[in-house]
Parts: structure tokens; C-alpha cells; sequence
């Protein structure tokens, strides 16, 4: 390689590294530009609600399927047999304890009590006699016993009759409801015939439900438990009156009645949900569950303070969630009572944010009053 090549390549070099370095220069000039301009840039604050954790008092609870069973209820059979004479059996009446429901024939009976009563009215005319026959000495004590003997036989057969024209009319031992029935008259009815269900109108009615043998443990008489007939209903208030004295042993689960007290209670059979509290109850707090955010390293809510500069700052705390309560969830551990979380905007939050926090709409309104 001669001379002028060698000339050349070093200039060349040259050039290609006076390049580098002023495009070197540029770039750490600009830099420099823009970190000037970023820490003369002012730090962004996000806006978010703030409101206190409230202290409440929490038991946990568990839930069951119950079934709703009116406090008085029977399946209506005849005690003997006869055909049916009237029917009053109406499917969804109401009717009045002591309403005739089915009445079968009495003909028969009432023929044999006319006899039975004239008999026994004979019976107590001789008994008459033969006192007055006695208190003359014209009789001895011997017949005298035997006519009042005669007189008792005929009344009790009186009673006997009375008492199966009684059991052939079928009557409601209490105010209820009339369920579905297939009753006419001139049927027939063998003894024990089912005839329908009495559902009794009282102002309440029971649930049934089974819990695990460990939770049955700590219920007791006068405990409350929440009744929702749907989703979407206020809970009914209960209370716990009887606590079955048998674990099922294929389960291991005892059951449990409730009281409901009110006249708008489910239809009897309807199916319910029972919650049921398990457990004494705690302290812990609750936030409303906007407040509550996840990430991979659990659960945890934004507590809104200040830092050494006095400036307001959100503080990613871990907490261990509880139940939910409506709109608001409890929290179990990580966070006392009267801090300060963040709810509305909580999501748009990291570690050390700063924070404008917004004026409640409900404080706002209060101030203005």
C-alpha cells in the first residue's frame, strides 16, 4: 500500500470518529435537556375519595337451604269409614277452627241414637221407680242396683253414638288453609282416607334447615339468623327456637328450626336461604369495596397520609379480606379503624402516588347546610 492510500484511510478514520464523537456530544446534550426539563416538570397528581375505615363489629356466617313449615299443619283423614254427605272443601279457602269440612252420612246413627235415647229415658224412669219402690221396702237395694246399672248401659250407648256421628263429621281443628282435595258427595271413603292439608294462617312460620354438627354446637335458643326467600328480598329476621338432638350420622349434619314472626312469610314448602353466624364475633373494620384492589401479590387498599414533606400520598397496605357486606367488604387484618383509604380512583393508583383528595358529594352536602 502506498502513501496516498495510507493518507486517505487515516483521514477517513478520522472523519468517522469526529462523527461519533459530536453525535456522542448531541445525545448527552439532549439528554441532559430532558432531564432538566423533567425535574422542572411538576409531579402528577391523581385525584381520588378518601374515606375513613369504620369499625365494625363481624361474625362470620355460613349458609343453608331451608324449608318454610307452617307452625300448624296436618294432612286431614276420616277416622272411619262412611259415604261422603256434604263437602266443603274448597282448594286455597280459609276457613274457621270448627268449620264442618266433610260430613258423612249419619243416617243409620241417628236412627239407632232416637232408639238408644228412648231406651235410656225408659231406663231412667224405672231407676225412678224403683227408688221410691226401695224407699217403701216394697223392693230390695239388689234391684234398685240393677235398674241404675240398666240406666248407665243406656246413656253410654247414647255417648257411643253421639260420639261416632262426631268422628263422621269432619271438622277443622284450627284456622288453616284449605290445600288441593278430590272430595264429592255420595263417595265412598275407606277409614284413613287422605282428604287434603290444613295449612294453618298464623302470623309466622318455621324454617328447617341443616348445618354441620360443629356449627349446630354453638347455636342456641334465641339466636338470630337472616331468611331470604330470593336474592333480591330484605332478609326476614329468625329465630333460632329448636336444635335437633340427632346427628345425622350419613351427614354429619343436625337440623335446625327457626321462628319467622310476621304475617308476610313464604308459602309453607318454599325453599329459603338461611344465613346462619358462626363463631363469636370481633372487632375489624370495613371499607367500601371500590377501595379494595388486587395484584399479584394479594390484596391490598391505598391509605391516604402524608409524608415527611407534609405532602399527601397514597401507601399500598396489604390487608386479609373477611365477608362481604353489601357494598362494603370487611378487612380482617392490615388496617385500623379511622384511617384514611382511598375509594373512587383507587384503581389508577401505585406506591408513594400523590393525591388530591376530592371532596365527598355527601360531606359537601352536609357542609352546605
Amino acid at each position: 500500500m502506498n502513501t496516498k492510500s495510507w493518507i486517505a484511510s487515516a483521514l477517513l478514520l478520522a472523519a468517522l470518529a469526529g462523527t461519533g464523537t459530536a453525535l456522542a456530544l448531541w445525545k448527552r446534550s439532549t439528554v441532559q435537556a430532558a432531564n432538566a426539563a423533567a425535574a422542572n416538570q411538576p409531579e402528577p397528581v391523581e385525584s381520588v375519595s378518601a374515606v375513613p375505615a369504620r369499625q365494625h363489629e363481624h361474625r362470620d356466617a355460613t349458609t343453608s337451604i331451608g324449608t318454610v313449615v307452617a307452625l300448624r299443619s296436618i294432612r286431614l283423614r276420616n277416622e272411619v269409614s262412611g259415604t261422603v254427605h256434604k263437602a266443603a272443601l274448597t282448594p286455597g279457602a280459609i276457613v274457621d277452627a270448627g268449620t264442618v269440612l266433610v260430613a258423612l252420612d249419619v243416617s243409620v246413627e241417628q236412627a239407632e241414637l232416637k232408639a238408644q235415647e228412648a231406651e235410656a229415658a225408659l231406663a231412667q224412669t224405672m231407676l225412678g221407680r224403683t227408688e221410691r219402690m226401695t224407699q217403701q221396702r216394697a223392693m230390695s237395694a239388689t234391684e234398685l242396683d240393677r235398674a241404675r246399672s240398666e240406666r248407665d248401659v243406656k246413656l253410654a250407648q247414647v255417648a257411643r253414638t253421639k260420639a261416632v256421628i262426631a268422628r263422621k263429621t269432619i271438622r277443622a281443628p284450627f284456622r288453616a288453609r284449605v290445600g288441593i282435595a278430590d272430595v264429592h258427595p255420595g263417595q265412598f271413603l275407606e277409614e284413613g282416607t287422605e282428604l287434603t292439608t290444613l295449612q294453618g294462617v298464623d302470623d309466622g312460620a318455621n324454617v328447617d334447615f341443616s348445618v354441620a354438627q360443629q356449627v349446630a354446637a354453638g347455636l342456641k335458643s334465641g339466636d338470630a339468623v337472616d331468611v331470604y326467600a330470593n336474592d333480591d328480598a330484605k332478609p326476614l329476621a329468625a329465630t333460632i327456637v329448636a336444635t335437633d338432638a340427632r346427628v345425622d350420622p350419613s351427614t354429619r349434619n343436625a337440623v335446625v328450626r327457626a321462628r319467622i314472626d310476621g304475617a308476610n312469610v313464604p308459602a309453607p314448602g318454599a325453599s329459603v336461604r338461611v344465613r346462619v353466624p358462626v363463631g363469636a364475633a370481633r372487632a375489624t373494620v370495613a371499607v367500601p369495596a371500590s377501595a379494595l384492589r388486587k395484584g399479584p401479590s394479594g390484596d391490598h387498599v391505598f391509605v391516604i397520609a402524608q409524608d415527611a414533606q407534609g405532602k399527601t400520598r397514597a401507601q399500598q397496605r396489604a390487608v386479609r379480606v373477611g365477608a362481604m357486606l353489601g357494598e362494603e367488604v370487611v378487612i380482617d387484618s392490615g388496617l385500623a379503624a379511622g384511617e384514611q383509604v382511598a375509594a373512587s380512583g383507587s384503581f389508577k393508583l401505585r406506591d408513594a402516588s400523590l393525591v388530591a383528595v376530592a371532596q365527598p358529594v355527601a360531606s359537601a352536602a352536609g357542609a352546605a347546610k
